[in-house]
């Protein structure tokens, strides 16, 4: 199936019974890709680039988990479906990780609007994420969530710097309070370009 295409359906999951077996193996197997897939940026933000392999685990594991049965499946394929990348961009879960509530909430309470402030470098082009538009991240009193979800929206042009191993790869932030950079390492900008048709 086409990358543009590529979405999960219903007859592309397994029994609970069946994930249950299977589980530990497959998450085995799913542990370098996700590595591979996760840039940490500055103290406390992680980029958790998604893709079709780590959505179909994650949609299997709340099937699991939640034990809804088939009612459960539409409402987690709505969910999930959205952060599989269409072939043309890279797709992203960022999330904030701080241990400590405290520290935590004193963090989060300046960051509102930090889900603008996110993008990739590519060569010596920026290009911003786009935050999902499923709810509002910030709230009106400031404070954003530890959890967001954006699309990184590539052209052609983007993806082949992107593919050529000579140019700089990095993903940032530009918010005033969380300003950092972090550069891909060739093997997981090799996992990325995966992504791409």
């Amino acid at each position: 199936m086409p990358l543009t295409l590529r979405k999960i359906a219903p007859e592309d999951l397994i029994p609970d019974t069946e994930f249950a077996k299977v589980r530990k193996t497959w998450r085995a197997e799913l542990l370098p890709v996700k590595r591979l897939r996760r840039i940490e940026l500055g103290p406390s933000c992680t980029f958790y680039f998604e893709s079709y392999d780590t959505m179909l685990f994650q949609v299997q594991e709340m099937l699991l988990i939640e034990k809804g049965g088939a009612a459960q499946v539409p409402d987690e394929l709505a969910a999930y479906n959205p952060l599989i990348p269409n072939g043309s961009e890279l797709v992203a879960t960022i999330m904030f990780e701080i241990d400590d509530p405290v520290r935590r909430e004193a963090v989060l309470n300046r960051l509102g609007g930090v889900e603008d402030c996110f993008f990739v470098q590519i060569g010596a082009d920026k290009v911003m994420g786009v935050p999902e538009g499923d709810i509002e991240r910030t709230r009106e009193d400031g404070k954003t969530s530890s959890v967001h979800f954006l699309r990184f929206p590539l052209e052609a042009r983007h993806i082949a710097v992107f593919r050529d191993p000579g140019t700089g790869i990095m993903i940032g932030c530009s918010h005033e309070r969380y300003s950092h950079l972090a550069g891909l390492s060739p093997a997981s900008r090799a996992e990325l370009a995966r992504d791409f048709a």
